[in-house]
């Protein structure tokens, strides 16, 4: 009996262990929202830091950014071969590490969307606290 993907493997060409959605929760035109739960076992934990480890930055944005590509995507707004890739980052700020076992909620806010072009702003919380924002921009590809 073959394992049928969950919603998010139909959505993001992302797999493990690079895959930084658990579910979307809310998709709308102009908002996204969806949730992760890094666990203890992700890679970089191993490294960053073995005696405190705490979620990169750069995972954090990367979880914000798949979780609006997903959104998109579950809107019907991008197409089932459309890639997308990160093509700048802005004003990112870190507010709160992200431990392991912590669910981080991203809220997604679509600023600017066409067939070839992706901006959107996000932020990650822990709970009602704010962990990380940021601003980027997706250049959407064919596979």
């Amino acid at each position: 009996m073959s394992e049928k993907p969950n919603e998010i493997e139909t959505l993001l060409p992302h797999r493990p262990p690079f895959l930084f959605v658990d579910e979307i929760t809310s998709a709308a035109k102009d908002r996204i929202s969806a949730r992760h739960i890094f666990g203890e076992g992700e890679f970089f934990f191993r490294g960053h830091f073995p005696q405190y480890p705490v979620v990169p930055g750069v995972i954090l944005v990367e979880t914000m950014a798949q979780s609006g590509g997903a959104g998109l995507r579950k809107l019907g707004i991008l197409g089932d071969t459309a890639l997308f890739f990160l093509a700048t980052v802005d004003k990112v700020k870190f507010r709160r590490q992200v431990r392991p076992g912590e669910e981080v909620r991203s809220e997604i806010e679509n600023l600017r969307v066409s067939p070839r072009m992706i901006k959107q702003s996000g932020k990650a919380y822990v709970g009602e606290e704010l962990a990380a924002e940021a601003e980027w921009m997706c250049l959407v590809g064919d596979v």
